[in-house]
């Protein structure tokens, strides 16, 4: 009997300290001490994924394109050139290789910029099975040709989130892409030693408008898509520009990533010139493969 009151002493005296300590905790206590939690949450959701939400980012790699490219360059003059298939009437291979490169900068939690680079430079030689005219030669039949297209893309966009969560993004993107092109043809005449060749090369900057997303899949999974076009003209250029890219992430280890995508961009350009007048049409996509290293603070991505 002793003990069974020994327990009900003890059970008590422990029920109105808990009552105690509870009652001394204030609605506004407790809604600070909550939100306080779940920012501890979020910063601890930033240290599970070094790689995510970070200031700054540098990306390299490596793209293997599809080409479909069509030119077509006559005279000031008004008088037209041949319409050209470089893939088919030149002898240009379909598929390449290419160095790409990136640098991405966090400026705040909803806005960012973005710079990219690529370049691709193609070779060719063929004899023609058509006669061909470009600038101000012409190109007979059975003319052994040699032919190059070389390509530096440069791109610069700013994007802005108007989600903004700590496992998605999506938002608007505003930049342009500025291509330098050359495409020259040269043809050589054994019996007299006679070379003939013709360049036309121009710049054209391309803005361009679309929309993104980056996605948090898993602790070292990750997504990126976006898109854009724009149709524009500026100047002597009449341009038209559609692009996409769609690439998955996977850290591993810390901030070093290795991505592996898919991309495309479809380019329509007339250009006037000096001396020539320009038709490109040229459209590419391909896998792409790279490696992405992420530095700086984490940017804060609240969950409300």
């Amino acid at each position: 009997m002793k003990k069974l009151v020994f327990y009900l002493i003890v059970l008590h005296f422990f029920v109105s300290v808990k009552a105690q300590t509870t009652a001394e905790i204030t609605p506004e206590t407790s809604l600070t001490s909550i939100q306080n939690d779940d920012r501890k949450i979020q910063d601890n959701s930033s240290d599970d994924l070094p790689w995510h939400a970070r200031r700054f980012k540098v990306t390299a790699g490596a793209f293997f394109p599809v080409n479909n490219t069509q030119i077509q360059v006559g005279r000031n003059n008004g008088q037209n050139g041949t319409k050209i298939d470089l893939e088919d009437d030149l002898g240009f291979s379909k598929s390449s290789a290419s160095f790409l490169a990136a640098f991405d900068w966090r400026i705040s939690r909803r806005s960012r910029l973005g710079v990219e680079y690529f370049s691709l430079n193609r070779t060719s030689s063929k004899t023609l099975e058509r006669e061909i005219d470009f600038g101000d030669e012409t190109y007979e039949v059975n003319t052994r040709i040699s032919a190059f297209f070389d390509v530096q893309i440069a791109r610069v966009a700013y994007g802005y989130a108007i989600l903004s969560k700590p496992k998605y993004e999506a938002g608007l993107l505003v930049g342009a892409h500025v291509l330098f092109a050359d495409l020259g043809l040269r043809a050589q005449f054994n019996t007299a030693q006679v070379e003939r060749n013709e360049n036309f090369a121009f710049t054209a900057p391309l803005p361009d408008i679309g929309i993104w997303g980056e996605f948090v899949l898993g602790k070292r999974f990750g997504l990126y898509v976006n898109a854009n076009y724009l149709a524009l003209q500026i100047d002597n250029i009449d341009g038209r520009i559609v692009s996409y890219n769609l690439s998955l992430l996977y850290n591993v280890h810390k901030n070093f990533s290795l991505t592996a995508g898919y991309t495309g961009l479809n380019f329509k350009v007339d250009a006037i010139e000096d001396r020539l007048n320009g038709y490109l049409k040229w459209g590419y996509n391909g896998p792409t493969i790279s490696a992405s290293y992420t530095f700086g603070n984490h940017v804060k991505l609240y969950r409300h």
